[in-house]
Protein backbone atom coordinates (compact mmCIF):
# COMPACT_ATOMS: atom_id res chain seq x y z
CA UNK A 1 0.00 0.00 0.00
CA UNK A 2 1.20 3.50 -0.79
CA UNK A 3 2.30 5.72 2.11
CA UNK A 4 0.11 8.61 3.24
CA UNK A 5 1.23 12.22 3.57
CA UNK A 6 -0.90 14.06 6.13
CA UNK A 7 -0.93 17.84 5.67
CA UNK A 8 -0.86 18.98 9.28
CA UNK A 9 0.78 22.39 9.04
CA UNK A 10 -2.19 24.77 9.12
CA UNK A 11 -2.79 27.52 11.68
CA UNK A 12 -6.37 26.39 12.50
CA UNK A 13 -7.65 29.93 12.95
CA UNK A 14 -11.29 28.81 12.90
CA UNK A 15 -10.74 26.68 15.99
CA UNK A 16 -9.37 29.41 18.22
CA UNK A 17 -9.07 29.54 21.18
CA UNK A 18 -8.71 25.72 21.15
CA UNK A 19 -5.81 25.93 18.70
CA UNK A 20 -3.89 28.80 20.28
CA UNK A 21 -1.59 26.51 22.27
CA UNK A 22 -1.93 23.17 20.47
CA UNK A 23 -1.95 22.23 16.77
CA UNK A 24 -5.25 21.24 15.18
CA UNK A 25 -4.15 17.60 14.96
CA UNK A 26 -4.10 17.40 18.76
CA UNK A 27 -7.50 18.98 19.41
CA UNK A 28 -9.51 16.54 21.52
CA UNK A 29 -12.29 14.56 19.83
CA UNK A 30 -14.26 11.89 21.70
CA UNK A 31 -11.72 11.87 24.51
CA UNK A 32 -8.50 11.68 22.45
CA UNK A 33 -6.39 13.89 20.19
CA UNK A 34 -7.84 13.89 16.69
CA UNK A 35 -4.60 12.49 15.27
CA UNK A 36 -5.07 9.24 17.21
CA UNK A 37 -8.41 8.62 15.49
CA UNK A 38 -6.95 9.52 12.11
CA UNK A 39 -3.92 7.23 12.45
CA UNK A 40 -5.98 4.27 13.66
CA UNK A 41 -8.35 4.71 10.73
CA UNK A 42 -5.42 4.56 8.32
CA UNK A 43 -4.00 1.45 9.98
CA UNK A 44 -7.37 -0.31 9.80
CA UNK A 45 -7.30 0.35 6.07
CA UNK A 46 -3.95 -1.32 5.54
CA UNK A 47 -1.72 1.76 5.60
CA UNK A 48 1.70 1.03 7.09
CA UNK A 49 3.66 4.25 6.58
CA UNK A 50 2.72 7.88 7.24
CA UNK A 51 4.60 11.15 6.71
CA UNK A 52 3.28 14.06 8.76
CA UNK A 53 3.91 17.39 7.03
CA UNK A 54 4.06 19.79 9.96
CA UNK A 55 4.20 23.53 10.42
CA UNK A 56 2.54 25.40 13.29
CA UNK A 57 3.49 23.73 16.61
CA UNK A 58 4.68 20.69 14.68
CA UNK A 59 7.09 19.65 17.43
CA UNK A 60 4.04 18.86 19.60
CA UNK A 61 2.70 16.56 16.88
CA UNK A 62 6.01 14.69 16.74
CA UNK A 63 6.18 14.43 20.53
CA UNK A 64 2.70 12.90 20.61
CA UNK A 65 2.85 10.44 17.71
CA UNK A 66 6.55 9.55 17.92
CA UNK A 67 7.61 6.84 15.50
CA UNK A 68 4.01 5.64 15.17
CA UNK A 69 4.69 2.27 16.76
CA UNK A 70 1.80 2.41 19.23
CA UNK A 71 -0.56 2.89 16.29
CA UNK A 72 0.97 0.02 14.33
CA UNK A 73 2.52 2.47 11.86
CA UNK A 74 5.88 3.87 10.82
CA UNK A 75 5.64 7.65 11.09
CA UNK A 76 8.16 10.17 9.75
CA UNK A 77 8.06 13.98 9.77
CA UNK A 78 8.67 16.78 7.31
CA UNK A 79 8.69 20.36 8.64
CA UNK A 80 7.96 23.55 6.71
CA UNK A 81 10.73 25.42 8.47
CA UNK A 82 10.68 29.17 9.15
CA UNK A 83 8.42 29.91 6.16
CA UNK A 84 5.04 28.27 5.52
CA UNK A 85 5.14 26.36 2.23
CA UNK A 86 1.45 25.83 1.46
CA UNK A 87 -0.06 22.38 1.02
CA UNK A 88 1.64 21.48 -2.27
CA UNK A 89 4.89 23.09 -1.12
CA UNK A 90 4.85 20.93 2.01
CA UNK A 91 4.43 17.82 -0.14
CA UNK A 92 7.26 18.96 -2.40
CA UNK A 93 9.57 19.15 0.63
CA UNK A 94 8.44 15.70 1.85
CA UNK A 95 9.08 13.91 -1.48
CA UNK A 96 12.32 12.23 -0.30
CA UNK A 97 10.30 10.49 2.42
CA UNK A 98 7.36 9.54 0.20
CA UNK A 99 8.80 7.76 -2.80
CA UNK A 100 7.31 7.53 -6.29
CA UNK A 101 3.59 7.24 -5.43
CA UNK A 102 1.65 8.27 -2.36
CA UNK A 103 -1.70 9.30 -0.89
CA UNK A 104 -2.36 12.73 0.54
CA UNK A 105 -5.00 13.87 3.00
CA UNK A 106 -5.57 16.93 5.13
CA UNK A 107 -4.70 17.04 8.80
CA UNK A 108 -8.27 17.86 9.76
CA UNK A 109 -10.00 15.19 7.64
CA UNK A 110 -11.49 11.90 8.83
CA UNK A 111 -12.27 9.87 5.71
CA UNK A 112 -13.90 6.45 6.28
CA UNK A 113 -13.32 5.19 2.75
CA UNK A 114 -11.76 2.13 1.09
CA UNK A 115 -8.16 3.30 0.71
CA UNK A 116 -7.07 0.06 -0.94
CA UNK A 117 -9.64 0.46 -3.71
CA UNK A 118 -8.67 4.08 -4.33
CA UNK A 119 -4.99 3.17 -4.42
CA UNK A 120 -5.57 0.31 -6.85
CA UNK A 121 -7.51 2.62 -9.17
CA UNK A 122 -4.65 5.08 -9.18
CA UNK A 123 -1.88 2.53 -9.67
CA UNK A 124 -3.77 0.89 -12.53
CA UNK A 125 -3.81 4.19 -14.44
CA UNK A 126 -1.05 6.31 -15.91
CA UNK A 127 -2.04 9.73 -14.60
CA UNK A 128 0.06 11.92 -12.31
CA UNK A 129 -2.74 12.71 -9.87
CA UNK A 130 -6.04 11.40 -8.54
CA UNK A 131 -8.78 13.32 -6.77
CA UNK A 132 -11.52 11.51 -4.87
CA UNK A 133 -14.90 13.19 -5.35
CA UNK A 134 -18.15 12.90 -3.41
CA UNK A 135 -21.67 13.88 -4.53
CA UNK A 136 -22.13 16.54 -1.90
CA UNK A 137 -24.96 18.70 -3.32
CA UNK A 138 -23.82 21.47 -0.99
CA UNK A 139 -24.70 19.40 2.08
CA UNK A 140 -21.50 19.16 4.15
CA UNK A 141 -19.52 22.01 2.60
CA UNK A 142 -19.66 24.10 -0.56
CA UNK A 143 -19.40 21.87 -3.63
CA UNK A 144 -16.49 22.68 -5.95
CA UNK A 145 -16.32 19.98 -8.65
CA UNK A 146 -18.18 19.44 -11.92
CA UNK A 147 -18.06 15.68 -12.45
CA UNK A 148 -19.57 13.90 -15.46
CA UNK A 149 -19.20 10.41 -16.88
CA UNK A 150 -16.39 9.49 -14.54
CA UNK A 151 -14.24 12.54 -15.18
CA UNK A 152 -13.70 15.95 -13.63
CA UNK A 153 -14.87 18.71 -15.96
CA UNK A 154 -14.07 21.65 -13.70
CA UNK A 155 -12.58 22.18 -10.26
CA UNK A 156 -12.43 25.53 -8.51
CA UNK A 157 -12.66 26.39 -4.81
CA UNK A 158 -13.30 30.08 -5.50
CA UNK A 159 -15.21 30.43 -8.76
CA UNK A 160 -18.04 27.98 -8.24
CA UNK A 161 -20.84 27.13 -10.70
CA UNK A 162 -24.37 25.66 -10.31
CA UNK A 163 -23.12 22.50 -12.06
CA UNK A 164 -20.75 21.78 -9.17
CA UNK A 165 -22.63 19.06 -7.32
CA UNK A 166 -19.53 17.20 -6.19
CA UNK A 167 -16.76 18.14 -3.80
CA UNK A 168 -13.07 17.37 -3.44
CA UNK A 169 -13.39 14.62 -0.84
CA UNK A 170 -9.94 15.23 0.63
CA UNK A 171 -8.07 12.05 -0.29
CA UNK A 172 -5.66 12.43 -3.19
CA UNK A 173 -2.96 10.33 -4.79
CA UNK A 174 0.08 11.51 -6.72
CA UNK A 175 3.09 10.38 -8.65
CA UNK A 176 6.30 12.18 -7.88
CA UNK A 177 6.35 13.64 -11.41
CA UNK A 178 3.37 15.85 -10.55
CA UNK A 179 5.66 18.04 -8.44
CA UNK A 180 8.55 18.37 -10.91
CA UNK A 181 7.43 21.75 -12.28
CA UNK A 182 6.48 23.36 -8.98
CA UNK A 183 8.58 26.38 -7.98
CA UNK A 184 11.62 25.28 -6.03
CA UNK A 185 10.92 27.84 -3.32
CA UNK A 186 7.94 29.55 -1.73
CA UNK A 187 4.37 28.56 -1.01
CA UNK A 188 2.18 26.61 -3.44
CA UNK A 189 -1.35 25.37 -2.85
CA UNK A 190 -2.57 21.85 -3.57
CA UNK A 191 -5.72 23.21 -5.25
CA UNK A 192 -3.50 24.98 -7.78
CA UNK A 193 -1.67 21.73 -8.51
CA UNK A 194 -4.97 19.89 -9.03
CA UNK A 195 -6.08 22.60 -11.47
CA UNK A 196 -2.79 22.42 -13.35
CA UNK A 197 -3.00 18.64 -13.70
CA UNK A 198 -6.65 18.88 -14.79
CA UNK A 199 -5.78 21.42 -17.50
CA UNK A 200 -3.02 19.11 -18.77
CA UNK A 201 -5.25 16.02 -18.82
CA UNK A 202 -3.15 14.35 -16.11
CA UNK A 203 -5.77 14.18 -13.33
CA UNK A 204 -8.08 11.21 -12.84
CA UNK A 205 -11.08 10.95 -10.53
CA UNK A 206 -12.41 8.31 -8.17
CA UNK A 207 -15.96 8.73 -6.90
CA UNK A 208 -16.56 7.65 -3.30
CA UNK A 209 -19.89 7.12 -1.53
CA UNK A 210 -18.96 7.60 2.14
CA UNK A 211 -19.43 11.11 3.50
CA UNK A 212 -16.41 12.94 4.90
CA UNK A 213 -15.85 14.35 8.39
CA UNK A 214 -13.58 17.22 9.37
CA UNK A 215 -12.50 19.24 12.38
CA UNK A 216 -11.75 22.47 10.59
CA UNK A 217 -14.68 24.15 12.33
CA UNK A 218 -16.55 23.80 15.61
CA UNK A 219 -19.57 22.41 13.75
CA UNK A 220 -17.38 19.78 12.10
CA UNK A 221 -15.78 18.94 15.42
CA UNK A 222 -19.18 18.28 17.00
CA UNK A 223 -20.32 16.27 13.98
CA UNK A 224 -17.29 13.97 14.10
CA UNK A 225 -17.60 13.55 17.87
CA UNK A 226 -21.16 12.27 17.41
CA UNK A 227 -20.06 9.91 14.63
CA UNK A 228 -17.21 8.43 16.68
CA UNK A 229 -19.41 8.08 19.72
CA UNK A 230 -21.93 6.09 17.68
Amino acid sequence: MMPVAILAGGLATRLRPLSEKIPKSLVEVAGEPFLAHQLRLLRRNGIERVVLCCGYLGEMVEEYAGDGGRFGLRVAYSFDGPELLGTAGALRRALPLLGERFFTLYGDSYLPVDYLSVGQSFEAGDQWGLMTVYRNEGAWDTSNVEFENGRIVRYDKKDRTPAMRYIDYGLGAFRREAFDRLPAQGAYDLAMLYQQLLAEGRLMACEVKERFYEIGSFAGLQDLSKYLAS
